[in-house]
């Protein structure tokens, strides 16, 4: 191990304490330096997350290892006392249900909540070198079942409400050009942005398709809306990355307002 190693250890390490000692003095609360120890916890590890923006590193690998780690044996205990304890054993036996104390369903016992119990036990299979391929059966009859019941929901979201979003009038309450400048209005709401909103989404829509149809040359005014598609799919995509870099930053400030607030306590 490197010398320069160990000491960037060793201060951190000093670093830890000492912030550990100072936020349990000055805490309140029946437990102060439990509660000092959990802030001081969450502020190094929120750094070391962050220090792999300099490079990779030990403290970076620790803190990433730690949260798989703990999601994962948090979403096992979840799924064995809410699926198994909660919802299994109360409709396969009465004892079990004494014992783990949750209410037994009376009559509501089914052959088939055996079969998820047989799955499961060769889902486990997969960690025997010998009996691995046991485990392809529960998992494939897992994707097919999730792919099948997902593709009609999908069907549903991403391909039928999108067509039908797309079927709208161009011309929105239309009762004369009398009231259409007598009533005229340029908010959000106005009839004027209506129309110019459902025009948008057509063009939009139509040119999109044109820049996907590879069977005619994209040449003349065919090539032209062929361009205006590539403009609307470049717009609708940088507004979907701005939006997904937005929440991300939103996670960010999360961050550097705790760590300035709750424990360097620099800002109020």
């Amino acid at each position: 191990m490197k010398k320069s190693t160990i000491i960037v250890f060793a201060v951190v390490v000093l670093v830890f304490i000492g912030s550990w000692l100072i936020k349990g003095n000055i805490g309140e609360g029946e437990s102060p330096y439990i509660q000092g120890f959990l802030i001081t916890l969450s502020a190094f590890l929120t750094l070391a997350i962050m220090s792999f923006l300099y490079k990779d590193n030990p403290y970076y690998k620790f803190a990433e290892h730690l949260f798989v780690g703990v999601s994962a044996a948090y979403w096992m205990c979840l799924g064995f006392w809410s699926t198994i304890v909660g919802n299994l054993i109360p409709r396969l036996s009465r004892g079990m249900s004494e014992f783990f104390q949750v209410p037994y369903i009376e009559g509501d016992y089914n052959f088939f909540f055996v079969i998820p119990i047989i799955f499961g036990i060769l889902l486990l299979m997969r960690l025997s070198p010998k009996g691995g391929w046991l485990s392809r059966w529960p998992l494939a009859f897992i994707v097919g079942t999730t792919a099948g019941l997902n593709f009609v929901r999908y069907l549903r979201s991403d391909f039928i409400k999108q067509i039908y979003s797309t079927i709208i009038p161009l011309v929105v309450e239309w009762k004369g050009f009398g009231a259409f400048f007598s009533d005229f209005s340029l908010s959000a709401t106005g009839q004027l942005a209506l129309m110019g909103t459902n025009i948008v989404i057509f063009i939009g829509v139509i040119c999109g398709l044109i820049y996907f149809y590879f069977s005619k040359e994209h040449t003349g005014l065919f090539g032209r809306a062929s361009r205006v598609g590539i403009w609307i799919l470049m717009i609708t995509f940088g507004a979907s990355f701005g939006y997904t870099v937005m929440g991300r930053i939103s996670l960010l400030v999360g961050r550097i307002t705790f760590l300035f607030k709750d424990w360097l306590e620099i800002i109020n």
